[in-house]
This record gives structure tokens, sequence and C-alpha cells, in this order.
């Protein structure tokens, strides 16, 4: 993929070479979930915060029926 200065092409970038990468999803569910996993982590990269923090909170809300947490900015 060619460089740019658009920041949205930028933000795709990884994820688009990523999913180029590796071998696809073999469902429907496997391809909603890394969907879901590529926004989650992208929208995490631009603010800063700690992807792997944010997914262990959301794996413990799962099996415990807590609250998830939110992808929106802590402004």
């Amino acid at each position: 993929m060619e460089p740019t200065n658009n920041a949205a092409e930028r933000a795709l970038r990884q994820s688009v070479n990523q999913r180029k990468n590796s071998l696809d999803v073999q469902s429907a569910n496997g391809a909603v979930c890394r969907s879901r996993l590529l926004t989650a982590t992208t929208t995490l990269r631009q603010q800063g915060r700690d992807i792997w923090q944010v997914l262990e909170q959301a794996w413990i809300a799962h099996h415990r029926g807590g609250v998830m947490p939110s992808l929106l900015p802590d402004h």
C-alpha cells in the first residue's frame, strides 16, 4: 500500500496488512470477531490506551457478567 498522509488510511494500514498476510477466517462468526478486534485495537491505538489491558477487562467482564469497558475516550 502506498504511503499517504490521510489519517484514516494510516490508521487502517496495519490491519489491512495483517489480514492480507494471514490465513483468511473460516466462518462468518470468525469474520465478525476479526472485524471487531481490528476496530477495537485501531481505536485504542489511536487513543494511546493499552490494548491488552482493555481486552483483559472485556474478557473478565464477559465471564463475570460485568460491564464491558468503553472504547470512547475518557474525556
